[in-house]
């Protein structure tokens, strides 16, 4: 059944270190806030579970939170590099990073196939690429037509992590809009934490792609407006594409990311500080100047 309790209490109770964590959320949605508040409590050997990886979790695995990566694809959407990441895989900084890399379809029939509480999911892919030979993938025949197809363990996470627009006081939560993954991974995961947009009486019920996850599939739901910062949540904030091309220069170098964590992060008490302190300019002039 949901609890409602603020992003503080629920993280530091549902998120113990060495945990696989998935925070899904594509192009939209995405928990940034809960990312920074697992920054702020010094979260360690994560296990990160997510179809694009994202500025979330560059910023996650910069500060050395991350032992495991499993994603689809690495990258700063439309810019680049996340250099965080490459920085711990190339390098080891902060420290080392394993990874397991698949194909955004297979991530999503690993996350289908959690969800349904069966052992694998199967698909058509993965033929003509070198990641068969590096990744948790195996080639089985269809009982039925004999034909070939690729078979992905399921996943689980330990803890799924979503933003939503909306949750109603008895703890159902209502999303729309590019849902990506979200509902699975909730529905594969043993503890499930919801940040939202807004706590209502009634889910409004509109919207596309409209997706209710029922109160008993939910552990705990934060209020915390704007809490998709730098993406957003469709009928209440706006991409910030400004952030993702500034991020490029913020993570490129290993002091200007870290005086930017320290600045925005855990200088601020929560979610709602880190949004002030974006509207100071001159912050982050100093943070990028040094």
């Amino acid at each position: 059944m949901s609890e409602f309790g603020s992003l503080r209490d629920v993280i530091a109770e549902l998120v113990p270190d060495g945990a696989s964590v998935a925070m899904e959320g594509f192009t939209h949605l995405i928990p940034f806030a809960a990312g920074h508040e697992v920054i702020r409590q010094g979260k360690r050997d994560l296990t990160l579970l997510r179809m694009t990886p994202d500025l979330i979790y560059d910023q996650l695995i910069g500060v050395g939170c991350a032992r495991r990566l499993v994603f689809s694809w690495g990258g700063n959407p439309g810019v680049g590099s996340l250099h965080r990441f490459r920085d711990a895989v190339e390098n080891e900084y902060p420290s080392s990073l394993d990874i397991e890399e698949h194909s955004h379809a297979g991530m999503a029939a690993r996350y289908v196939a959690g969800a349904s509480g069966l052992p694998f999911g199967i698909l058509r892919g993965y033929r003509g690429s070198d990641l068969v030979k590096h990744t948790d993938v195996a080639q089985i025949s269809c009982p039925f037509t004999g034909e070939e197809v690729a078979a992905v363990p399921a996943l689980n996470p330990d803890v799924a992590v979503i933003h939503s627009q909306q949750a109603d006081r008895r703890g159902n939560v209502g999303l729309w809009g590019i849902t990506g993954v979200q509902r699975e991974a909730a529905l594969a995961a043993s503890t499930v934490i919801v940040t939202v947009e807004e706590i209502v009486d009634e889910l409004a019920g509109t919207g596309p792609n409209h997706a209710v996850l029922p109160h008993w599939t939910v552990s705990a739901i934060s209020q915390v407006p704007r809490g998709s910062h730098p993406s957003y949540s469709m009928g209440y904030t706006t991409r910030d594409n400004r952030f993702y091309r500034e991020w490029d220069r913020i993570s490129r170098d290993r002091e200007v990311f870290g005086r930017w964590v320290e600045a925005f992060i855990m200088e601020q008490k929560d979610f709602e500080g880190y949004l002030s302190a974006l509207d100071d300019g001159m912050l982050l002039a100093r943070v990028l100047d040094g």
